[in-house]
């Protein structure tokens, strides 16, 4: 363990932890006119954060509320003692920056990622070529601040570069990587058209993927094109809990494809029905809320990810060691990005779920068109490319993917079979779900 005296704590020692630093949270945030405004809303002074239900009757934090308050939104120090700003994507609108001071990004930032990084096995010293983006997005810092805090000799590459990156996979000896999963699959197939054999020629022991959610049948192919012992281990967060500091897969619960909230020192997570915003029992699922109790600059309380996950039947039951932080499974899909096909409620990871399963289908490489008719959906397409090396038949691919899709998820769509290469890919977050004009 890389804090002993946090990791060992149970469930009561991290309560009582939370208490004690959410009370002096809301202290800190009583010092912010935006924050002081915000909690007015439902009746409460951020101060109120001290009191046993304090956080229960705390007020829910929005996308639309931070744009309230563009462009430095509940900003709680002087811009004076900023030292750099992250961004949200930006994707359904203006992107969201959020301030870090020095201790956010150089004490805070390395103590939740060595934490996680070494829950999930990497070794200090180790080689790790790092594949996550920079600039105002978060991923590619905060590993590179993880990978510092251990010792590790970083290869800052960022995403892109393929045909180089797979090379120096070889020649350099990386024996960690972190990136997405979908672009670790395009790495292997760019080493096989330089002749390298990425189960023989690499040296990658662990991996470190986020960006998106796959299933387990795509992380068992992914982790079957590597060197024997190599270890696939899907890592969570969002920029508004300062970076993908929420949860890590381990050695622990990989088999059960399940993640540790190994942070809940630092943030408070609840999982809440999105429907009645209250707890969930053990096994059910429901939506990540996330309070930082310990960021000093753009914190969030009650910040509604939108992220859909199942609580683990067994929580607090870990093999590590570890009592008092619970497990959760991998990422559903978003509530925002659930479909409603026809009646039939979807989410793209279980599309992806029959694709990974069918062969003679590129696993990194899928797209979901909706077709709009005037209100609801007209059509739903799954398009999916074949691979060159199988030759498999079109007509076979489709013909299974729309039996599976109607077998599990009791839906008619449409499938499209294109040629290897043709579909985009992704060297970061994938886009999934793409709107256009109906034929």
């Amino acid at each position: 363990m890389q804090h002993p005296e946090i990791e060992s704590l149970d469930r009561d020692g991290i309560l009582a932890l939370q208490r004690k630093r959410l009370a002096e949270f809301g202290q800190h945030l009583g010092r912010c006119a935006m924050w002081r405004g915000h909690f007015a809303s439902a009746g409460m002074k951020p101060e109120d954060l001290a009191s046993p239900d304090g956080l229960q009757n705390a007020p829910f934090l929005e996308k639309s509320v931070l744009r309230d308050h563009y462009p430095f939104p509940f900003l709680t120090v002087e811009m004076e003692s900023v030292m750099r700003f992250v961004a949200t994507s930006g994707t359904t609108g203006l992107p969201v920056l959020f301030g870090m001071t020095r201790a956010d990004f150089e004490e805070l930032l390395p103590y939740q990622m060595a934490r996680l990084l070494t829950a999930a096995g990497v070794q200090p010293g180790a080689r790790a070529y790092q594949g996550y983006g920079y600039g105002l997005w978060i991923g590619g810092p905060a590993l590179d601040q993880g990978f510092r805090a251990l010792g590790c000799t970083n290869f800052p590459i960022g995403p892109g570069r393929g045909d180089l990156a797979a090379r120096w996979l070889k020649d350099h000896a990386y024996e960690v990587a972190s990136m997405s999963p979908l672009w670790l699959m395009t790495l292997v197939q760019a080493a096989r058209e330089q002749g390298i054999d990425p189960r023989r020629d690499w040296a990658l022991k662990t991996a470190i993927l986020g960006g998106q959610s796959v299933s387990s049948q795509f992380r068992a192919q992914l982790e079957a094109e590597m060197p024997e012992g190599f270890m696939s281990q899907n890592i969570y967060g969002t920029t508004e809990a300062g970076g993908p500091v929420l949860a890590i897969s381990t050695p622990f619960t990989h088999a059960d494809d399940e993640l540790h909230l190994l942070n809940e020192d630092t943030i408070i997570t609840e999982i809440l029905d999105p429907v009645t915003m209250q707890p969930v029992s053990e096994g059910e699922v429901g939506e990540i809320v996330i309070t930082t109790i310990a960021k000093q600059a753009s914190p969030v309380v009650r910040w509604r990810t939108r992220d859909l996950v199942r609580l683990s039947p067994r929580p607090y039951d870990c093999p590590s060691g570890r009592r008092g932080m619970r497990k959760i499974g991998r990422i559903i899909g978003r509530s925002d990005d659930m479909i409603k096909f026809k009646g039939v409620m979807v989410f793209p990871s279980q599309i992806e779920d029959v694709i990974a399963g069918v062969a003679g289908v590129v696993k990194e490489a899928w797209q979901i068109y909706i077709d709009k008719e005037r209100v609801t959906i007209g059509t739903l397409t799954v398009a999916v490319e074949a691979t060159r090396q199988d030759n498999r038949p079109s007509e076979q691919i489709v013909n299974e993917i729309c039996r599976e899709v109607r077998a599990r998820l009791g839906m008619a769509i449409k499938v499209e079979c294109h040629p290897e290469g043709t579909l985009p890919r992704y060297e970061a977050k994938a886009v999934r779900v793409l709107h256009r004009p109906e034929a």
